[in-house]
Formats: structure tokens, sequence, C-alpha cells
């Protein structure tokens, strides 16, 4: 019997300042309910504002199968930052797309003391005003190559940083993988190094996600996210 036989439901926390004039966030909803029919599960997600995750408890934290932190704007970016530290510590399965790219990457250069000169490591969003623009993603790992077989590789974002070459370096030493990178040449998607499914875009991957063609890195978390309910996660398998 696998995962699917075994647990056919999910309890997801979306993490964030839940607002319906943002297209980004209506699209979140969307995008879980495209996966859910896809795979032929029952998935149950509750939006949780960032200031009342702060509070959560370890019982808390337990009760969900998975975890995504939304797109922004980010109101509190400190609130943020102890989120991903709690979350980071814990296996269960994250995805984190949009703005909170860069808050995750500012955390790891704050954890592992990447700055020590103080310099500007990351861009600010090149993405001007509140518009979406097109990224081109080309898969690096063997991983993403496989989940873009049959899907375009172009998404839609409102947010996108560049990365200092340095850092970028630092961080794939023991810290992250690359999993692609854009047009520009900068990495689009990245994992976290030594967990099971710890996954960042700085796009939307729920933007282009669609009832006919849900998009494989929703359903691909949703996946990992029955299999740590299962006790059969791998790493992004």
């Amino acid at each position: 019997m696998n995962a699917f036989e075994m647990q056919k439901s999910l309890k997801i926390g979306i993490i964030g300042d839940y607002n319906f004039t943002y297209n980004s966030h209506h699209a979140t909803n969307l995008a879980i309910d495209h996966a859910s029919d896809f795979l032929e599960i029952e998935i149950s997600y509750y939006w949780i504002k960032l200031n009342e995750v702060l509070d959560y408890k370890a019982q808390q934290f337990n009760q969900y199968d998975g975890f995504w932190i939304a797109p922004g704007p980010i109101r509190n970016e400190f609130f943020l930052h102890g989120i991903l530290r709690e979350i980071i510590s814990r296996p269960i399965p994250v995805l984190i797309t949009g703005e909170g790219y860069r808050t995750f990457v500012d955390a790891l250069i704050n954890t592992y003391q990447l700055n020590k000169a103080n310099e500007k490591l990351v861009s600010d969003n090149l993405v001007e005003g509140q518009q979406f623009e097109k990224i081109v993603v080309s898969p690096h790992s063997k991983t993403f190559q496989l989940l873009y077989e049959n899907h375009s590789n172009v998404e839609l974002t409102s947010s996108r940083y560049s990365l200092y070459p340095k850092l970028i370096h630092a961080l794939e030493d023991d810290i992250i993988d690359v999993e692609a990178y854009n047009q520009f040449e900068d990495p689009e998607i990245i994992s976290l190094k030594h967990h099971s499914f710890f996954l960042v875009c700085s796009f939307c991957p729920q933007i282009s996600s669609t009832r006919e063609i849900p998009h494989p890195i929703i359903y691909t978390f949703m996946k990992a996210c029955l299999a740590m309910a299962d006790g059969s996660l791998g790493k992004l398998a």
C-alpha cells in the first residue's frame, strides 16, 4: 500500500496575511484545488497571519502536513525571519513562493554569518510596481528537468532578485541546492540541503496553474506532504 492509498487528505497551513485583492493570494487557493483534483485527495488549507504563527507551540506546528509561505507584500519581515528559523528546524515540507525568497536568503545570511563585511549581497526587487513579468526557468537539477519536461518553462513573477556571485558560492557549499536559474542567470528555484522538502521559488507557480494543467511544483509539494505523513519522504523525491 502506497502513501496515496494510506492517507487521502492533507492539512496545509498557508503563512501570510491574506488579501483577496492580490492575484497571487487568490491563485494560491486555486492552485491547491487544482492539485487536489489532480491527485484525487482532499486538501484542507488555512491562512495563518504572521503574528499568529509566532505564538505557535510545538503541537500547533505538528497539526499541519505542510506549510506554504505565501507571496507578499510582506508586512513584517522580522516576523517572517522568526517563523523561518522555526520551520527550518522541522522536517515538515515547506514551499515558499514570491517575495519570501529574499527573506529566506536573508535569514540564511544571518544564520550562517555570510556577510561579515556588511555588503549588499541581494538586490532590491527588480520587478517594478505591482505587476507581473515573464521569467524563463532553466532547470538545473535532474529533478526539475523532469518536472518541467511536460510543462512550460515560462512563469510569471512579481519579484526578482539578483544574488552576489560570492553569496551563491557560499550558499551552495553546504546550505542550498540551485534547482533552476532564470534567463538572467540568477538562481530562480532553490532548495535547502539536509531537509527532505524545503523549496523556494522567486516566482509564483500558482499563477500559471490551471485545473486542466495543475502546476507540477504545487502537486509535487502536496505529494511530499503525503509522503511525510506516511513516513516515506526522501530528498525532493
